[in-house]
């Protein structure tokens, strides 16, 4: 007489679904319980897929499915599907899971928010218009962590250039420059009726964003009698320690 295999939980645990109405989940590590039919509750979603006609997802060691993602917003995900409340927290996070799952009612109610309406229709479509904007940030990041080193600041100049007028100027400004030979990263110029200080705040709300401390200031030069003096450059810090 063999003994039971009890490494084949999946095997096991599997049909449960189909018999069952209620389904306990593992997701990330946090244990929901919910209904069959409430994970099914819009056909065209992810979580649907997962769940229609035989489950292909893992069980863990309790026979519960497991979903491989951080568990701490699919609650408000859950609670959307049983009675289509939104969440007042997390509002992006709980976007970026729905969007996962791609469930669209909650996609399209969470980017009607306040919130996500600013970041995705105001922010996003300034920032669309800037050119080279998500690889510049990238490129600041960069440049800072390589002076880090034995260092508590790391100090980039910007150079913000709102119109093509301002272009025109670059050149001679790049040349005036005391500090020319530091990195200098450039910015614009953008068809938006936005000004420089709006795209300065998302250049800082932006790197913070992924957990850096940093500020911006502006780059006062020394107007001589035989120089002109430009207002494009501003100095950005990132604070290490």
């Amino acid at each position: 007489m063999s003994l039971p295999d009890y490494k084949s939980s999946e095997k096991h645990s599997a049909p449960a679904v189909l018999h069952s109405p209620v389904v306990e989940l593992n997701v990330g590590g946090l244990v929901f319980s919910t209904s069959l039919s409430t994970l099914r509750k819009h056909p065209d979603s992810k979580l649907a897929e997962m769940f229609s006609k035989q489950p292909k997802l893992r069980t863990d060691d309790q026979g519960r499915y497991f979903i491989d993602r951080d568990g701490s917003n699919f609650g408000a995900v859950l609670e959307f599907l049983r009675s289509e409340c939104l969440p007042t927290e997390n509002i992006q996070e709980v976007h970026k899971e729905a969007v996962y799952f791609n469930i669209k009612p909650l996609i399209k109610r969470l980017e009607e928010t306040p919130l996500l309406f600013g970041e995705l229709v105001g922010r996003q479509q300034f920032l669309s218009r800037v050119p080279h904007y998500k690889e510049n940030i990238e490129v600041l990041i960069r440049i800072a962590r390589a002076e880090a080193i034995a260092a508590r600041y790391s100090t980039i100049m910007i150079c913000v250039l709102q119109t093509e007028e301002d272009l025109g100027f670059y050149d001679n400004a790049i040349n005036s420059l005391e500090a020319a030979k530091e990195s200098v990263v450039t910015f614009g110029p953008w068809k938006a009726l936005l000004s420089v200080k709006d795209l300065l705040d998302c250049v800082k709300m932006d790197i913070e964003r992924q957990g850096y401390t940093v500020s911006i200031q502006p780059h006062v030069m020394e107007k001589s009698f035989l120089s002109r003096s430009y207002h494009f450059f501003h100095k950005l810090t990132f604070t290490w320690w």
